[in-house]
């Protein structure tokens, strides 16, 4: 079972608005920080990136993929500090006009992506503020920015739905490459290459309703229960039961926030025998039942809902 596949596919990421734009200074675009994931390539030109946490500007060259999680505003402009309007106040070239080159024009790609529930908010905050990727003839990432690039041009049939999957493509291959690049990668990333560890992790995840032991999860590992629960705990910063818990958990708040399935379904899918049981556990926890719960995080995802803010 592959880990960060199971997180993708819980976390239901979906791709908000992909834009290819083309400009010639002066030019700059605020970003607002509501964006939980965003997405940014230049095909042709340079620009520069920077956000309201300050730091030094990062240069894009063609071919570099930026991903900026969501916070603070940032800013994609010819050059760093330049005067940056909302995207739906900038006035992109028209396509034409982009494929003719400008001294000192950029064509690039700016999109939106959004997860759903903990998991994906995770996925989200285990990488940098601001993760740069540079372009590399031989990179997978590079070959999919140049088709996301002239796709956009296209008025094929079927164009929508080839740049939906061309996004999603551009992001898994970011996050994949941020998450073994970054110093704040989620354990069980790094955990799940140990081979002493690996097979547990695989069947926790796969399997999070089964009545697990440490001494289950050791005999998957074929190694003893002792040295186990040592190698998990250095690893991952919790006993092998704890961790358990606390998937379950996480997949008990993502069902309640899908609203797809009733409080004794969700009970079942996490371990729990009974209502009681899993309300037990959840208040436990969390601090409160599981219906209150979710009344209170799906009324403030309402309040807080906005517009992403990129415009083709």
């Amino acid at each position: 079972m592959d880990i960060l596949q199971e997180h993708l596919i819980r976390a239901r990421a979906s791709g908000g608005v992909f834009a290819r734009s083309a400009a010639v200074p002066p030019w700059g675009i605020r970003f607002p920080g509501t964006i939980q994931l965003a997405v940014h390539t230049v095909v042709r030109g340079r620009a520069w990136l920077w956000t309201g946490h300050g730091g030094d500007p990062l240069e894009l060259a063609p071919g570099d993929l930026a991903l900026v999680g969501g916070g603070p505003d940032h800013f994609i402009a010819h050059e760093p500090g330049a005067r940056c309007v909302l995207p739906g106040e900038f006035r992109s070239l028209p396509a034409d006009d982009a494929a003719r080159p400008a001294p000192g024009g950029a064509v690039f790609l700016c999109g939106a992506y959004r997860f759903a529930g903990d998991i994906g908010r995770g996925l989200v905050a285990a990488l940098p503020p601001v993760l740069s990727l540079p372009a590399s003839a031989d990179d997978p990432i590079h070959r999919v920015v140049t088709l996301l690039s002239r796709e956009m041009l296209l008025a094929e049939p079927g164009k929508q739905t080839v740049l939906d999957r061309l996004l999603d493509v551009l992001v898994v291959l970011g996050l994949r490459a941020g998450l073994t690049r970054s110093q704040t990668a989620p354990p069980w990333f790094r955990a799940a290459a140990d081979p002493r560890l690996a097979p547990a992790l695989e069947a926790v995840h796969a399997s999070a309703a089964k009545p697990w032991t440490v001494q289950d999860l050791a005999r998957l590992c074929n190694v003893s229960r002792a040295t186990f629960a040592r190698v998990f705990h250095q690893a991952l910063g919790q006993a092998p039961m704890q961790y358990l818990t606390d998937w379950r958990m996480t997949l008990a708040r993502d069902l309640l926030l899908a609203q797809e399935a009733p409080i004794d379904e969700i009970a079942a899918q996490t371990g729990y025998s009974t209502v009681y049981a899993f309300a037990t556990a959840f208040r436990r926890h969390h601090g409160e039942p599981p219906r209150r719960w979710q009344q209170r995080e799906l009324a403030a995802a309402a309040a807080g809902s906005a517009d992403d803010g990129i415009h083709p």
